[in-house]
């Protein structure tokens, strides 16, 4: 017997996607210690002028923080953009396959969505990029809000033209469609990636000081957002009753805890609408609202991590494909929640009770509560180097000598 190296990735799926994905929501949980510990007067965000006045003015534990969150995007964000190049690569060579062909004609062909889902991270992922290490970057910022909602408005078609191929074949074809498999949330893929392109084009709305490139900010990423919704509901209840009668698919189970990013993504989109409707159009949201919308929101990402958690643990997934020897690409889906919930915690416990008075900046309360955020975002930081070897480090395998 002779050995081979192989790994699992060598066997594509357009779920790698979603390692891509992951590494870009790490970067933005570090981009979480800059926007609300660190002050950026003048601006809705930190950039660099505020960041480079920490570190020379700030205390000890700020400087620390501002140190740790620029090593952590610098890192994540290289780790986005490599797995993003790697997918396209990987993907442009798997549409040459019968695998691809075979995977277009099953509810897999979902999956796809993936692609502009992580294109999309990755573009929100470089502006925070330019944002922290750019020097001078805002001031030019008003000519790169157009060029940001092209690129979000391009990936939007990329992604509707996928959906549509998708509904098109299933809705038109008798049979095209396997109730049966629906047994996930698996289908609620092009509705995260529609959610995070419409996220992508509110940036604008929130930090743009020209009312028509807040309008038309608005307006986009509001398609995108009740598109979201829409494809949400549609494709939640009916995987629910598909999951009552046949239980849910082990290999799709983290697909459970899709809920979980998608009410972070739709609340910061939110959130960036209302604060270009405050500043543009004179409409107010207090702050005790803002504060129960986000409170809504991590309510129902906290019964839907229960939900998910539960069954993955009935099913023995995390047993088997994070700690054991099996391996599926569906298991990146995992990373996705722990990132949203560190994320909704921060903006929670700052825009929602700070912001309220409810308790006080950098209290003792405030950082129980913001441990918890940085406790499931270094959890998310173990999980994702340990797929990362699992799926990516290539392992032995015995194949057979040929006979002589």
């Amino acid at each position: 017997m002779a050995q081979t190296l192989s790994r699992p990735a060598d066997r594509y799926n357009p779920l790698y996607f979603l390692a891509s994905l992951g590494a870009g929501g790490l970067s933005v949980t570090f981009f979480m210690y800059l926007m609300f510990w660190i002050p950026h007067p003048g601006q809705p965000v930190p950039v660099f002028e505020d960041i480079a006045r920490a570190l020379s003015t700030g205390s000890i534990p700020m400087q620390a923080s501002v140190i740790i969150a620029l090593a952590g995007i610098a890192v994540f964000a290289a780790m986005n953009l490599t797995s993003l190049v790697w997918n396209l690569r990987a993907l442009s060579a798997f549409k040459r396959t019968q695998a691809y062909e075979a995977l277009t004609k099953t509810n897999a062909q979902s999956s796809l969505l993936a692609a502009p889902l992580a294109a999309a991270m990755s573009i929100n992922g470089m502006f925070i990029v330019g944002l922290v290490f750019v020097p001078g970057l805002w001031s030019v910022v008003e000519y790169l809000f157009p060029l940001a909602m092209v690129a979000f408005l391009a990936l939007g078609i990329w992604a509707l033209r996928l959906i549509g191929d998708y509904l098109g074949r299933i809705l038109s074809q008798t049979g095209a469609f396997d109730l049966k498999a629906h047994n996930s949330f698996a289908q609620m893929l092009p509705a995260f990636a529609l959610s995070m392109i419409g996220v992508g084009l509110s940036a604008p709305a929130a930090m743009s000081t020209n009312q028509t490139v807040v309008g038309v900010a608005l307006i986009l990423s509001s398609f995108f957002a009740v598109a979201a919704l829409l494809y949400a509901a549609i494709a939640g209840f009916t995987a629910m009753s598909a999951m009552l009668q046949h239980g849910t698919a082990k290999e799709a189970a983290p697909t459970l805890l899709i809920l979980v990013p998608l009410m972070t993504v739709l609340g910061i989109l939110f959130l960036r609408q209302n604060h270009g409707l405050h500043t543009q159009f004179d409409s107010h949201v207090t702050a005790g609202e803002t504060m129960m919308m986000l409170g809504r929101m991590l309510a129902v990402q906290i019964a839907f991590l229960l939900l998910g958690l539960t069954v993955l643990k009935r099913l023995g997934y995390f047993r088997d494909f994070v700690f054991g020897r099996k391996a599926s690409p569906g298991s990146y889906a995992l990373v996705c929640p722990g990132v949203a919930l560190s994320v909704m915690l921060h903006f929670f416990v700052n825009k929602g009770l700070v912001g309220t008075g409810v308790i006080d900046k950098f209290s003792t309360p405030y950082w129980a509560l913001t441990a918890l955020a940085l406790l499931s975002q270094i959890l998310m930081i173990a999980l994702v180097l340990r797929l990362n070897r699992q799926h990516f480090r290539p392992v032995p395998q015995a194949s057979a000598l040929p006979a002589e």
